[in-house]
C-alpha cells in the first residue's frame, strides 16, 4: 500500500500527473485544487497517496494536502460515489467549502458541482455529517489541552476551516459560550457552536 510518493514533476494535465520517482513514472489521478497548486515540470513535490484497488485494477490518487485526502476517502464511502465522482466532486469546489457545505446542510452549493444531482447532494450530507464533524474534532483534539485564553479563537478557525463565514463563526461561539455549556477544550466548544449553527 502507497501512503505518499516523493518525486519530480515528470508532466501533469486536467486531473492526471506523472511523479517520476527514483526513475519510475507513478501515474496519479488529482483534483484541479491539487493541479493548481502543484510546482513546475521538473521541480520536486510530494503526495499523500490514495491507493485504491479493485479485483481488476490499481489506481493513484494523490492530494497535496491531508484535508483533500481524508475528504476523499470520506467521500467514496457513500452510496453511489466512486473514486471518479469524488475526484469531480473536489475539482468543483475547495475542500473547506465541501465540508461546509456538508454540515450546513446546503444542499443548493454541493448540486452546483457537476455530476452531483439533488439526491446525491441528499445522501452526502446524510452519510457525512456527523463524520464531517468528527474529523474536525480529530483535527483540533491534539491542541486542546494547551489551550487557555485563546480558546474561542481556535473554535472559530475550527468552524472557519469548515467553510463557515468568520462572522457567522464568532457568533456562533459566543453563543455557544454564554450558553451555560462547560466547554473545557476546543472540541467541545466547536460542536457547541455546531449546535447553535444549526437551530
Amino acid at each position: 500500500m502507497i501512503a505518499y510518493l516523493k518525486g519530480i514533476v515528470h508532466s501533469k494535465s486536467e486531473n492526471q500527473l506523472i511523479l517520476n520517482v527514483h526513475d519510475v513514472g507513478y501515474q496519479l489521478e488529482i483534483s484541479s485544487q491539487t493541479l493548481e497548486v502543484l510546482p513546475a515540470k521538473g521541480e520536486e513535490t510530494e503526495l499523500l497517496v490514495h491507493h485504491h484497488i479493485t479485483d481488476n485494477d490499481q489506481r493513484l490518487f494523490g492530494f497535496l494536502g491531508q484535508n483533500e485526502k481524508d475528504l476523499f476517502e470520506l467521500l467514496i464511502t457513500v452510496k453511489g460515489v466512486g473514486p471518479k465522482l469524488g475526484l469531480t466532486i473536489l475539482s468543483g469546489l475547495p475542500a473547506q467549502e465541501i465540508t461546509g457545505a456538508i454540515v450546513q446542510k446546503d444542499k443548493s452549493t454541493l448540486s452546483k458541482i457537476k455530476g452531483i444531482g439533488k439526491k446525491t447532494a441528499e445522501r452526502m450530507i446524510l452519510e457525512l455529517k456527523d463524520k464531517v464533524s468528527e474529523m474536525v474534532d480529530a483535527t483540533y483534539t491534539s491542541s486542546s489541552s494547551s489551550v487557555s485564553g485563546n480558546l474561542k479563537e481556535e473554535a472559530v478557525s475550527a468552524l472557519q476551516s469548515l467553510g463557515f463565514k468568520k462572522r457567522d463563526s464568532e457568533k456562533a461561539v459566543s453563543k455557544a459560550v454564554n450558553s451555560g455549556e462547560n466547554a473545557e477544550n476546543v472540541q467541545d466548544l466547536v460542536k457547541s457552536a455546531l449546535a447553535q449553527l444549526n437551530t
